[in-house]
């Protein structure tokens, strides 16, 4: 099985450049799989695609008045076009870009750079887009520059070069099948064009946080679904490396409005909020063997030894005792590992979705996710095992094991 997980990985990696991708392609998926594009909650699957986000659900024969829900996000940091990109400086044709989020800057330097995202044009129609290859942010050489990547001027230094002749605006328009005077508007980001690929016991891509979690959830919802006796829930937010305070992101009124609906159509809205639970799914810290005193001493997840449970004093992540265990116990049914991840005290901790969307709809929820290095980088790695382990683990959940 893990063979069969891994490969459909790599392909919705590189399917997904964007957000907007990413969603597109869950939605696909699940149509194959028998689900209904539409907002109906007649019995079995329906999904809706919100910009780059996008909502799955599934409802059972005489199902029980509670969902389980599994939170997660589409967006990775990067590098966003602005909304007149081209310019040209010193002869050079360049993209005009703003930091998306919190990358890794120094990881973007020296990397043959796609755009990805959407484009509206005049008639409103929307098409996703994917430039492939056409950019690349080089690095000063080492005989010009002593400094460090702290010395990183994002206004000056991020600026993509164009390999050719034609501006980006251009591009974009050729890949859309129209022309640049067709396009209105559009949403772009950086994507490595570099394939994802398997070295070792590892997977190594752009976007793993977080398309490491929608894929797996993507796969335990469809599992789960003909065993299963309450309400399934599948949220992939967008924005939630910006906050998530947008109309498609957790704290938005996406989740909550379909809620709500659900709620009212099992006659007990409160027995259903307090009832249910919910799985935040985003990726974890994996102990860095250069850096290992950045790691909490005695909770030190690893790369290929399972799923990891996130927990913080200070609500960074939204698990307690209640949720935890109830998290452990999916993971046990499903003979998967749990590891725990603890942040140092003296490190920041970074947070998820989970704090927001339970925050706002009342229902206890855990915060999970596959370890990975090198989080927000360009180009990330995770374990093979760890994805097939978090899709059993979120398929027990579901369940209600």
């Amino acid at each position: 099985m893990t063979l069969s997980v891994t490969a459909d990985f790599l392909k919705f990696l590189d399917a997904s450049p964007s957000a907007f991708h990413a969603a597109s392609n869950v939605e696909s998926l699940l149509v194959d799989a028998g689900y209904a594009p539409d907002s109906e909650l007649t019995p079995g699957g329906h999904v809706a695609v919100a910009g780059g986000a996008v909502l799955a659900w599934w409802v059972p024969h005489n199902p029980n008045p509670r969902v389980r829900i599994v939170g997660t996000h589409t967006d990775s940091p990067g590098l966003m076009v602005k909304p007149d990109p081209d310019f040209v400086r010193e002869g050079f044709s360049q993209v005009a870009v703003e930091v998306y989020g919190g990358p890794i800057l120094s990881s973007w330097f020296d990397r043959d750079i796609r755009f990805a995202g959407r484009v509206v044009t005049k008639d409103g129609s929307v098409s996703l887009v994917d430039t492939g290859a056409v950019a690349r942010v080089p690095n000063l050489a080492i005989h010009l520059t002593r400094g460090a990547d702290s010395d990183i001027d994002r206004q000056v230094h991020l600026q993509p070069i164009l390999g050719g002749d034609l501006p980006l605006s251009e591009l974009v328009a050729h890949a859309a099948g129209v022309t640049a005077s067709d396009v209105v508007a559009h949403e772009l980001i950086s994507a490595d064009s570099q394939p994802a690929a398997v070295v070792g016991d590892s997977i190594m891509s752009g976007r793993l946080d977080n398309l490491s979690s929608v894929f797996a959830s993507v796969k335990a919802l469809l599992r789960a679904q003909d065993d299963a006796e309450d309400f399934l829930v599948l949220a992939a937010f967008n924005h939630e490396e910006v906050g998530s305070a947008s109309t498609t992101g957790a704290g938005g009124p996406l989740l909550e409005r379909l809620l709500a609906r659900i709620a009212a159509s099992v006659g007990d809205p409160l027995r259903f909020y307090a009832d249910s639970l919910a799985v935040s799914a985003d990726a974890a810290h994996s102990v860095h063997p250069n850096y290992p005193g950045k790691h909490d001493p005695t909770h030190r997840p690893l790369l290929g030894k399972g799923p990891v449970l996130k927990l913080n004093a200070n609500q960074r992540y939204a698990s307690d005792a209640v949720t935890s265990a109830a998290w452990i116990r999916a993971a046990r049914a499903s003979n998967v590992p749990v590891q725990t991840f603890v942040g140092h005290n003296d490190v920041p901790c970074g947070s998820t979705i989970g704090p927001i969307s339970s925050t706002r709809l009342g229902i206890p929820t855990v915060d999970v996710g596959v370890p990975l290095l090198s989080m927000h980088s360009a180009r990330e790695q995770v374990g093979v095992q760890d994805i097939a382990w978090f899709t059993e683990a979120l398929t027990s959940f579901l369940r209600g094991d």
